[in-house]
This record gives structure tokens, sequence and C-alpha cells, in this order.
């Protein structure tokens, strides 16, 4: 497997966050994580992607020790994210934003290949490339901050809350836009709290409460789940 945790746990001082959460992603799988808020899914993430310290347990990524790899340079292994809540740049152009993700060596030469790339794949975005990124709305920010971690070149794609905030039409176009990167072979892992659509676009996910992964298994099976269907789909 590409992405291994073991045993993982996080804390914010004395007040722990995640408990030995041990997950899974392999090559090119799409992997969701599910459960309510404050259940610590974006500690999780922002874990794997080296903003946050693990107190114990393990992460990989293809053999390397992101436990120990400095916050900066997790990227260079492979590994970008898509922060809840986009954090862009917002007196900055559309492009200029994009380039911020193309920052590492293969990357940055790579660039005009990768701009071709996320403009096939957001139109709009090029029609707007000069147009500073706090005026657009918020679906557009959302393709801006989507397009800047492809910029990266990832394999594997860490994507918070992508939907969160957008209306539905644009939340259809972002999972069609997240279908065909995985398409393309980048592996996936997706904290969302649209959890029909996660299910639905995902191989396998986990379950988390309070810090605590406490199910897993095929996306189908646990959106057959009771508990499932009661907590978190709004079924009998």
């Amino acid at each position: 497997m590409p992405l291994e945790a073991r045993g993982l746990s996080v804390a914010y001082g004395d007040a722990p966050a995640i408990w030995e959460a041990s997950l899974d992603v392999g090559d090119g799988e799409v992997v969701a994580v599910i459960g309510p808020n404050g259940a610590g899914k974006t500690t999780l993430v922002n874990t794997i992607a080296g903003l946050q310290r693990a107190r114990a347990g393990t992460l990989a990524f293809d053999g390397v020790d992101l436990a120990r790899t400095s916050s900066h340079l997790v990227c260079r292994h492979g590994v970008a994210l898509v922060p809840e809540g986009r954090r862009l740049f917002a007196r900055m152009s559309v492009e200029e934003n994009l380039e911020m993700g193309a920052y590492r060596g293969d990357a940055r030469r790579r660039r005009a290949e990768s701009l071709a790339r996320v403009y096939g794949l957001f139109p709009i975005l090029a029609a707007r490339r000069r147009q500073l990124a706090g005026s657009l709305s918020g679906g557009q920010q959302q393709m801006v901050a989507l397009g800047r971690a492809l910029m990266a070149r990832p394999r594997l794609l860490l994507l918070d809350e992508p939907s969160l905030g957008l209306a539905p039409a644009v939340v259809d176009h972002m999972f069609e836009i997240i279908r065909a990167i995985h398409a393309e072979g980048v592996a996936i892992l997706l904290v969302e709290q649209n959890v029909a659509r996660a299910l639905e676009i995902a191989r396998r996910a986990y379950v988390l409460e309070e810090g605590r992964i406490v199910a897993e298994g095929p996306a189908t099976a646990l959106r057959d789940d009771p508990r499932i269907r009661r907590a978190y789909l709004g079924l009998s």
C-alpha cells in the first residue's frame, strides 16, 4: 500500500484528537473518511500532509516515513492537500495561485504542461486566469484550490471537504472532476460530509468518530449498513 498509517495518535497539547488510527490507501484508489463534525477528520488529513505531527504510530507513503519528514518536503514525495476552506491567496491572481502549487523542482519544470491540464479540467479558470482569486465565486475558488494541488503532480491527493458550501450543481461538477483525476491514476483520500456522494465515488471507506476509526470496509457495504444509513444518510 502506498499510504500506510498504523496506530496513529495525534493531540493538541494534552487534548487527544486521533486515537490509534490505522488506514491504507492503495495505488490509484479512492478512499473516503466520513464522520460527524469534530471527529478528527481534518486533523487526520493534516497529519498525513505534514501540517500536524503524530504523537505515536507510524505513517508511510511508498516506503517514505512521513512522520519524520519535514512538512515542506511531504509534497516532494507525491502528496498534495486541498484544505478545507480553500486557503487561497485572495489578492493574487488565479494563475499566481496555481503556480504556487508548482514550487518543487519536477513540478516547476513541467509547469506549462500542468497549467494546460488544470485549464483543461477547469476552462473557466483559463478565462479568469488574471482575475484576483478572492473575487471568484465559492465554486471557482474550490477549482483553484484543487488545481493548485494538481500543479504539484501528486500521486496521492488529500481532499478535505471539497463540496463544503457549494451549490448542488457545483458539487456535481466537482465530483465529476474528482472522477476524472482518479481516472488518470491519482490516488485520493477524500474527507467529505456529503456521505452519500463520498460512498458513491470511493472504493473503500473509514468511519471516524471521536478520534477513533469505528468502522471500515467496502463503500458499498458501509452504504448498506443500517447504522451508517441511520446516522449519516438519514435513512431507515
